[in-house]
């Protein structure tokens, strides 16, 4: 292997890399430059990390024909965006999801996602009847998938029917079945009531399809739709509806007594029992018109007949048979006068027996008559327990010392009537109330959660730690890297120029030496003055240590830039 000889006697090898090295040492500048270029793109590569926006899901499980055509306009609106999931995921920064969403809905992106019932305006003609019945079933999955992936926690839903199959056998009829797969947003939930609201309208789009024979699944497997509540009779929204009552009697409670006692100082429980049978009651009465009451007429009806022998006109018609019999006074007006049939009896008798009279009175009375319908409401308390607990006050020990004391009857009685009020308690709906004073288990100040853990601090905390942390691998990179290579190559042509000097200044001091040698020292004492010849050496013997300080720093900071100095001193003698 061939080795070339420079002038100063070292010998280059024919390897680049020593080569380059040799160069570099050769050109201090040149290894500057590249430092700190490397350092400005680890800054601006930094900077890029701490700065890059946060991205979220827009679409999942897209097509080829939809991801191309999304893909296409994000490129022409200028939008970034990554691939996950093997590529059926589409990334963007997160706050541009929505924005995005509705811009590319707009214009009907993606395709293929969920197909709604305007596939059944591209039918072609004379298609079969299983096909259009296909068609319209894929139809209505896509436009329920639409309408419950509109709802926020749902990020993404399939639906599947199994419709149900007419016959003319009712035993031979299948009912219509479904099951729905919601993909939820990271860190989302559905509460028991939005399950609920999800079952039902799949249950009320599709003919013949009840409540129990929805499925709702999640993205993790798990069975949303579970019949546990079912079975005893409530569903999610009963259930919060009862969780709901509770609270409010909770909240009041908690709310009358905290001024008396602080937040911290009281809890309370209250258990509702809710009616939620929905009841109609139809009631007819009849009441009987009896006295002291009075008797309301409906209607009267009187029939009288009369039949027998009388004073009527008789014998040969004239005006003298024709004229009426005289009128006998009434027994009511002359009562001293005795009646016909007193005074005779046998003639009474012999009157009634040749006449007879017939009397009919029909008298027809108002029947008290109520009818009452009532219709209960559903979601009536039925009874209400509350269990309330208060905490010791502070107070004086028997000492002096201050400590928790229990409260007084007096004082637990004025709360527990509070109590009463404020939750509406009642004796006849069979309500129980419990109040208790006893010293709570810890202290105030445990309670409360800590700053460090409010989830704004930590989100604020973690998005300040990334600038902060690029800012200190910044200041790193420069105190470590940058600034010792800018202090050396900036500092190296004083020390290449330091050995002229150096020369120089030993010259001086040479000429200094012959200046004050005694054939020349007689002379100049001559002439020059005492103070002045002192003055000259102490300027000369400052400007020398001086320079033998400079000396010897630059021998400390770099002590190999002094050793190629003297070897170059060297070199020169040779």
């Amino acid at each position: 292997m061939s080795a070339a000889v420079t002038d100063d006697g070292k010998s280059t090898g024919s390897n680049p890399m020593a080569e380059l090295v040799a160069r570099l040492r050769g050109k201090p500048a040149i290894a500057l430059v590249i430092t700190a270029a490397a350092c400005v793109a680890v800054i601006v590569a930094l900077l890029l990390w701490a700065s890059r926006p946060q991205y979220r899901v827009l679409f999942s499980n897209l097509s080829e024909a939809d991801g191309g055509a999304i893909i296409t306009e994000l490129d022409s609106r200028g939008v970034p965006y990554q691939f996950a999931s093997g590529g059926n995921t589409l990334l963007v920064p997160s706050d541009q999801v929505p924005v995005l969403r509705l811009q590319l809905a707009e214009q009907g992106l993606p395709h293929a996602g969920n197909v709604g019932l305007e596939l059944m305006d591209s039918q072609a003609f004379g298609i079969s009847q299983f096909a259009e019945q296909i068609n319209y079933q894929r139809g209505l999955e896509g436009e329920l998938a639409r309408s419950i992936t509109s709802l926020g926690p749902v990020a993404n839903s399939r639906v599947h029917l199994a419709l149900a199959r007419d016959s003319v056998f009712v035993r031979k009829r299948d009912p219509a079945k479904a099951s729905v797969v919601l993909s939820l947003e990271p860190g989302r939930q559905l509460s028991d009531g939005q399950i609920a609201s999800i079952v039902h309208l799949v249950s009320s789009s599709v003919p013949d399809l009840s409540n129990e024979d929805v499925t709702v699944v999640d993205q993790s497997g798990r069975l949303l739709s579970s019949p546990t509540t079912e079975n005893m009779g409530l569903d999610g929204t009963q259930l919060d509806y009862v969780s709901q009552v509770e609270h409010s009697y909770q909240r009041r409670i908690e709310a009358i007594l905290a001024p008396l006692l602080g937040p911290s100082n009281v809890k309370a429980q209250v258990t509702a029992q809710v009616d939620f049978n929905r009841r109609e009651e139809t009631s007819e009465r009849y009441g009987p018109n009896q006295p002291p009451n009075e008797a309301a007429v409906r209607s009267r009806q009187s029939s009288l007949d009369y039949n027998g022998q009388g004073d009527f006109a008789s014998g040969i018609p004239g005006a003298l048979s024709n004229t009426p019999p005289g009128t006998a006074p009434s027994p009511i007006e002359n009562p001293e006068a005795p009646a016909d049939n007193e005074a005779d009896p046998e003639a009474a008798n012999d009157d009634l027996a040749n006449s007879r009279m017939r009397r009919d009175d029909v008298i027809n009375y108002e029947v008290d008559h109520q009818v009452s319908h009532v219709q209960y409401q559903r979601g009536q308390v039925e009874r209400l327990s509350a269990a309330v607990v208060v905490n010791y006050q502070p107070g004086l020990a028997d000492d002096g010392s201050e400590n928790l004391q229990p409260l007084d009857e007096e004082k637990l009685a004025q709360i527990e009537r509070l109590v009463r009020q404020a939750m509406g308690f009642s004796e006849t709906r069979g309500d129980a109330l419990t109040v208790v004073n006893s010293p709570f288990s810890r202290p105030d100040g445990l309670a409360d959660m800590p700053w460090w853990r409010d989830p704004s601090i930590q989100h604020m905390a973690f998005s300040t730690g990334r600038y902060l942390l690029a800012g200190i691998a910044i200041l790193l990179l420069y105190l470590l890297i940058l600034r010792p290579l800018i202090r050396r190559y900036t500092e190296s042509p004083a020390i290449q120029s330091a050995p002229a000097g150096f020369r120089a200044t030993v010259g001086e001091e040479r000429e200094a030496d012959s200046d004050t040698s005694p054939s020349d020292g007689v002379a100049e004492d001559e002439e020059a003055p005492t103070y002045a010849r002192g003055t000259k050496r102490q300027r000369k013997a400052t400007a020398y240590e001086q320079n033998l300080n400079d000396l010897r720093e630059m021998a400390q900071e770099d002590p190999r830039m002094v050793a190629m100095i003297v070897r170059g001193w060297m070199n020169e003698n040779d």
